[in-house]
């Protein structure tokens, strides 16, 4: 009796796998491996793309902002020499007398034309953004002013700018040079009113 090779339920023929289908599963595994391969490096690109655009608008911002401290605050040196002839001209204008009628004429007209020359010498100043700091009468700041002598006076709160020996200037609202003065001491405490005035 001759053997049945479908006896048993066996399928009649087996599948072999010819040459042609392993080629074909070879290449279609190096293309899911090149395709993979490419993602990666797209996703890679892209992060590179994205961090260079971030590090260009940052550069671009840093130099915006470089160029507007610059223009606000590249005068700062110039600024500081400029106060030492604001100074001497404060200084000429408090050693005259207070009654300027006891002056002889031309001397007088002298005296106006000092006065004239530092009111202009503030507003050239006023005009490039550096301005003077009000100190008499205001609450000691140290963020502002520099104490260099404390002054007995009864009558004025503690800690109060009785006396501007210096006086002090912003540029752009920043601190060029601190008001040197003298603050009161032996006064009643400040009030927390009278700090929220000034």
């Amino acid at each position: 009796m001759a053997s049945d090779p479908t006896a048993g339920g066996a399928p009649a023929e087996m599948p072999v796998e010819s040459a042609d289908d392993l080629d074909i599963q070879t290449q279609r595994s190096e293309l899911e491996r090149r395709l993979e391969q490419l993602q990666a490096e797209n996703a890679e690109l892209q992060d590179k793309h994205l961090r260079a655009i971030a590090e260009a608008q940052n550069v671009r911002r840093r130099a915006q902002q470089d160029v507007e401290k610059e223009r606000k605050f590249g005068i700062e040196r110039f600024a500081k020499d400029v106060l030492s002839v604001a100074d001497n001209l404060g200084r000429a204008l408090s050693a005259l007398p207070d009654d300027l009628r006891m002056l002889d004429p031309a001397l007088r007209n002298i005296v106006a034309g000092v006065q004239a020359t530092e009111r202009e010498l503030q507003t050239v100043l006023e005009r490039h953004g550096v301005t003077r700091i009000a100190a008499l009468g205001k609450p000691f700041n140290a963020d502002l002013h520099q104490a260099m002598m404390e002054i007995e006076d009864p009558s004025v709160p503690s800690g109060t700018v009785v006396q501007e020996l210096i006086p002090g200037y912003l540029i752009a609202g920043r601190l060029l040079r601190a008001a040197m003065v003298g603050v009161s001491k032996g006064g009643p405490a400040r009030s927390s009113a009278a700090d929220t005035e000034n």
